[in-house]
């Protein structure tokens, strides 16, 4: 590629000339973030995939998200700047090895968290985000299987007073905020308010006087009346909380090690110039075997059917 090309304007141009949307995830880089049609979590992104009207979907999050969208919209060329951008909870949980375990529990309904394979969805009687897991097991008697994330689960059992087999994943990220250094910072920040994504872990949650998914922390940061707030989940959201609350102060809860582990390093192999490669080549593409595709749509549609009257606030607008 060209060193003087100006990304940003290539990438608008392809993106005009390929007929293309940009769906972004909140952890994407800022640059990203804000040439992306849309920004949201996965359940925002699923449905705008679904929505839009244009036939190339270049999708700037992990493979899990792309998948979804290729699943509800198999009509459509959908693009992913890295294949390899993967995640720990996803990768954490095959689907052969999912299938295998879920045979000693025959007669659960099997409820799975969206950060999964397309293979696994396949498996699953549902699938759930952070931001609609509480609405659909409401809905759903016990006794269910919960995948792949130990911590949403947890959260959730507390919060449902219920208990679920589960399957013990986490994600990389989450699981690496200190307790120790979060007091520390909470002791020096008294008139911040922790808020905290349910995939962290209870030492972390208990700290946290707002538990939500990524779209939920971001609405309570500008919404609340608060200026203060530590903030325990990805970074990558701080760009939108910045955006959307320009005058609040926002501090990233601290990881264990000296390191920047609140950094999800799937997410961020996603860069400018590989959406610009992947918009210009339609390449890397994203395919999903049509039986896998089938029998994961019937769950993601239960999904979508089970939180139709969830309100969501996209802040991405079409650039």
């Amino acid at each position: 590629m060209d060193e003087r090309l100006d990304l940003e304007v290539e990438i608008r141009r392809l993106k005009k000339e390929q007929n293309a949307v940009i769906l972004a995830h909140y952890y994407q880089e800022s640059e990203i973030q804000d040439l992306a049609d849309f920004v949201g979590d996965s359940l925002e992104l699923a449905r705008r995939g679904t929505q839009a009207t244009e036939q190339v979907i270049a999708f700037a999050g992990v493979h899990f998200m792309a998948e979804t969208s290729k699943i509800l919209t198999p009509e459509k060329t959908v693009v992913v700047p890295d294949l390899d951008a993967g995640c720990s909870l996803a990768d954490g949980c095959p689907a052969p090895l999912f299938e295998e375990w879920l045979k000693k529990y025959p007669g659960h309904t099997v409820v799975s968290y969206i950060n999964c394979s397309a293979g696994v969805k396949a498996l699953s009687d549902v699938i759930v985000t952070s931001s609609s897991a509480e609405v659909i097991l409401r809905q759903i008697p016990d006794p269910v299987v919960f995948a792949p994330d130990r911590n949403l689960a947890a959260w959730l059992e507390k919060k449902l007073n219920r208990k679920f087999v589960v399957w013990p994943g986490t994600c990389v990220v989450h699981e690496t905020f200190s307790e120790k250094k979060l007091i520390d910072l909470m002791t020096r920040h008294p008139e911040a308010e922790v808020i905290a994504h349910p995939e962290c872990e209870e030492a972390i949650l208990r700290h946290a006087a707002v538990v939500a998914s990524t779209s939920g922390l971001l609405r309570h940061v500008t919404t609340s009346p608060r200026q203060a707030f530590i903030v325990a989940t990805e970074e990558g959201i701080l760009h939108q909380m910045h955006r959307a609350a320009p005058g609040k102060t926002l501090i990233p809860a601290p990881p264990v090690a000296d390191c920047s582990c609140n950094t999800c390093p799937h997410m961020k192999r996603n860069t400018l110039e590989k959406l610009t490669l992947c918009l210009r080549d339609l390449a890397p593409v994203l395919e999903v075997p049509e039986a896998v595709r089938v029998k994961a749509k019937k769950a993601i549609d239960r999904m979508l059917e089970m939180t139709a009257g969830l309100v969501l606030t996209p802040v991405g607008s079409r650039s």
